[in-house]
């Protein structure tokens, strides 16, 4: 019930469809999906050759450089292995990822901004990548081993792909304050 002179608030099914709508005219929504697609696909055609083509659970590691190995690590938890548990750390995660590609795909659908719809792409992506795994095996494998570099971790494209999202919303957040904020004003 609404107050005399108000507009009643739209339900749910018509505001969805007016963000789907939006969204689908918007640049930055089209680019950022297929952006998050090519993340998923990428990510799940290096673990299928790391797999399958290379036979890395079967040889565990290949050493490639001084730097860099393939490592195959089954990793059971989020980002470095936090978390790590049975099948309620398994739904938990897996429950985390789709809330967080969800509300990515939501607010890509209102960005117009490149920086942002891009690290929202790379986001979703890796999301999405490491939850693909989750569901189908129990865990995420894990194959980028930079130890040679003092880097303890082991890693894959879906997490990479996290990271240079998250540093592409951090670019947007500097770029968009600046853009509120010029230089010489106080805010």
């Amino acid at each position: 019930m609404s107050r005399r002179g108000e507009k009643p608030a739209a339900s749910l099914p018509a505001r969805a469809r007016a963000w789907l709508a939006a969204a689908q005219a918007n640049p930055c929504f089209r680019r950022g999906m297929l952006g998050a697609a090519g993340v998923v696909a990428l990510d799940q055609a290096s673990k299928a050759w790391i797999i399958h083509g290379l036979d890395l659970p079967e040889r565990q590691r290949i050493e490639i450089s001084p730097v860099f190995d393939l490592t195959y690590v089954q990793n059971y938890g989020a980002s470095f292995g936090m978390l790590a548990g049975g099948m309620g750390s398994r739904i938990l995660l897996s429950l985390v990822a789709i809330g967080v590609a969800a509300a990515l795909t939501v607010w890509l659908g209102r960005l117009g901004r490149t920086w942002a719809a891009a690290g929202c792409a790379f986001v979703i992506g890796g999301a999405l990548g490491n939850l693909i795994d989750r569901v189908r095996q129990g865990f995420v494998t894990d194959f980028l081993d930079f130890s040679g570099l003092y880097f303890p971790w082991v890693f894959n494209v879906a997490d990479a792909a996290i990271n240079v999202g998250v540093a592409c919303l951090v670019i947007d957040a500097f770029l968009h304050r600046e853009r509120k904020h010029p230089k010489g004003r106080d805010a």
